[in-house]
């Protein structure tokens, strides 16, 4: 992969993070920090091994900030790392690495997402599954430009957009972007090749005005107390058709969609969102369709997590799509 002239600072993939339990040699990988490689991609000789799957840090909050939310979303990617660590591993078959952090220097947000979208559009080019682990939920911009301009190198493929979240984040761009303008622009830029589906739709958290931007934009969605019920023959026939209109699927996953009661550490907590186990089903059936290309977490604040227990959450959740790829 290809470092030079990227537009933001970029930080290597710490080995302090990927630690664990400690087994004996002759029983081969037990835990992910056995399994996954760091790659600097600043050292270019050590990237010559293509991964089935790159994890990559957006380690980002500034689109938070100018949303006017609780910082401290940065620090999320290393967050997620730790946790996963830990985890007992059960895909031996994939190469797994880390390539490290994109920091946002100050405050440039658009330059940390323009760098999001170079190296995703490497990774998919060279053959990886890119997991990216932020930061805010303007990660979604810097990601599905990377997807886009990967895709376009194969043709005009369509690509579908599902958001597992409270909120649309389709507010209009007014001053700058921020963790609440993601879909919009997306929308506004590549809405003749891209659909978008959100999933547990709080109402109390959207006002009209952002109703009727989802109708004008003829966005799918789901209320949360569809999600909440777990009333998957409901979801799945939504999705169906959904799924077979677009030639590929981005996944993208806002902890603040479920409840603080699983999720306390996010930028904007409710008690009213979805449970684990509605996402961790809907995640193997979206897994299951082979159609998703590309996955990324947002809005972990560990500053306001309590036992690590939303870090662990979306450890889980990396743990889980790497098992349906």
């Amino acid at each position: 992969m290809n470092m030079h002239q990227l537009p933001t600072p970029y930080e290597a993939p710490l080995s302090q993070l990927w630690k664990g339990r400690t087994t004996a040699p002759e029983l081969g990988v037990q835990y992910w920090y056995q399994q996954v490689q760091l790659l600097d991609l600043e050292k270019e000789s050590e990237t010559d091994v293509v991964p089935h799957v790159a994890l990559l840090g957006y380690a980002c909050d500034e689109g938070v900030r100018r949303n006017k939310g609780r910082v401290g979303a940065a620090q999320g990617p290393n967050a997620i790392r730790k946790q996963l660590a830990r985890l007992a591993f059960h895909h031996d078959s994939l190469r797994i690495s880390d390539y490290g952090n994109l920091l946002c220097a100050d405050g440039n947000l658009e330059a940390c997402q323009k760098a999001l979208s170079i190296l995703t559009e490497q990774l998919l080019t060279q053959g990886s599954f890119p997991i990216v682990l932020g930061g805010g939920h303007d990660v979604a911009y810097g990601h599905f430009v990377g997807i886009h301009n990967a895709l376009q190198q194969k043709g005009n493929s369509r690509i579908g957009i599902i958001n597992f979240d409270a909120h649309f984040d389709l507010r209009p761009v007014e001053n700058q972007p921020h963790s609440g303008t993601p879909f919009n622009q997306i929308l506004s830029e590549y809405g003749s090749t891209t659909e978008y589906f959100a999933l547990g739709i709080q109402q109390p958290a959207n006002t009209q005005e952002l109703f009727a931007i989802a109708k004008e934009k003829e966005v799918n969605y789901l209320f949360n107390d569809v999600c909440e019920n777990i009333n998957y023959e409901l979801v799945t026939s939504k999705l169906h058709a959904f799924i077979e209109r677009n030639d590929a699927l981005y996944l993208t996953i806002d902890l603040d969609g479920f409840s603080s009661a699983y999720a306390p550490g996010v930028s904007a907590p409710s008690p009213m969102g979805f449970s684990p186990a509605f996402a961790f089903k809907m995640l193997n059936f979206l897994m299951q369709t082979q159609k998703v290309i590309a996955v990324d977490i947002a809005e972990l604040n560990p500053r306001y997590d309590r036992d690590q227990s939303t870090a662990i959450l979306a450890a889980r959740i990396v743990d889980a799509v790497v098992g349906g790829v």
